[in-house]
């Protein structure tokens, strides 16, 4: 993410067929953190009453309706609108990133694409989206970690890929966790918040410690028995918890010439 993460422009593209509008404002709050929505567009039939909960945030969030008539079964037309227009976004310049918001693995190729042509590329989707869709962006971020405690649970029919067939595994904390301490760490075993944070969301596109209770990187190291930390000036350094040496025993002492003399 660039230092002044105000001057990335990106382009929201939701997929509102596959997105319930509940966490519409926590997305767009999410996505500041990264820079500025500059496009906001959200692609379904609107005609269709299962979206009335997204023609209300549409309105409310200043999103752009891509009216996509279903003129089949299925969300085949929603689909090639959105990768449509994204294809026209990225050879128009306009934008520094994209936000695809959907769990639908069908998107993968859109964001290998958009990776490869120089676009960061963030996804935002529900915890079972294929690993494929969440390893094609640079970052992934899974909606339930956002929370929508302030908005209806007004959800379309979330129909789409359900990633049956190559569900996202759980990730395993603290290999990950150590791991990241081992390819980051100096000689003396310790290493920095920082730079376990830029490992763990290089290696893992789905990231977040939110995902594990915590709001931050830094409480969520603080709660592993494994690890140890200290302050560095204004620096958190992380090492891995040494394990107490064995105390060595004592050799038993040889007896002294005198003493062997005496018992002669």
């Amino acid at each position: 993410m660039d230092t002044d993460s105000s001057a990335v422009r990106i382009a929201v593209l939701i997929d509102a067929d596959n997105t319930s509008p509940k966490y519409a404002e926590a997305i767009l709050d999410e996505l500041a953190k990264y820079g500025t929505p500059t496009i906001k567009r959200a692609y379904g039939d609107f005609s269709s009453p299962r979206l009335g909960g997204w023609t209300r945030e549409l309105n409310a969030r200043a999103i752009r309706a891509m009216h996509q008539n279903a003129f089949t079964t299925g969300k085949n037309s929603t689909d090639s609108a959105l990768i449509i227009d994204a294809m026209d976004l990225l050879y128009a310049g306009n934008v520094e990133a994209f936000a695809i918001v959907s769990s639908d693995s069908d998107f993968t190729s859109l964001a290998l694409r958009l990776r490869e042509s120089g676009k960061l590329v963030y996804g935002l989707g529900r915890k079972r989206t294929a690993i494929s869709l969440q390893n094609a962006c640079d970052r992934f971020i899974m909606l339930e970690v956002l929370g929508s405690d302030h908005a209806e649970d007004d959800d379309p029919d979330e129909s789409g890929d359900d990633g049956t067939e190559e569900a996202s595994p759980q990730l395993n904390l603290q290999s990950a966790l150590t791991k990241a301490v081992n390819a980051t760490a100096d000689d003396d075993g310790w290493t920095t918040l920082g730079a376990i944070g830029n490992h763990l969301a290089r290696s893992h596109p789905s990231w977040d410690p939110r995902s594990f209770g915590h709001s931050k990187l830094s409480s969520l190291v603080a709660d592993q028995a494994y690890l140890e930390t200290r302050k560095s000036g204004t620096h958190v350094e992380v090492s891995l918890k040494r394990k107490a040496a064995p105390a060595k025993k004592s050799a038993p002492r040889k007896a002294t010439k005198k003493a062997a003399a005496k018992k002669a």
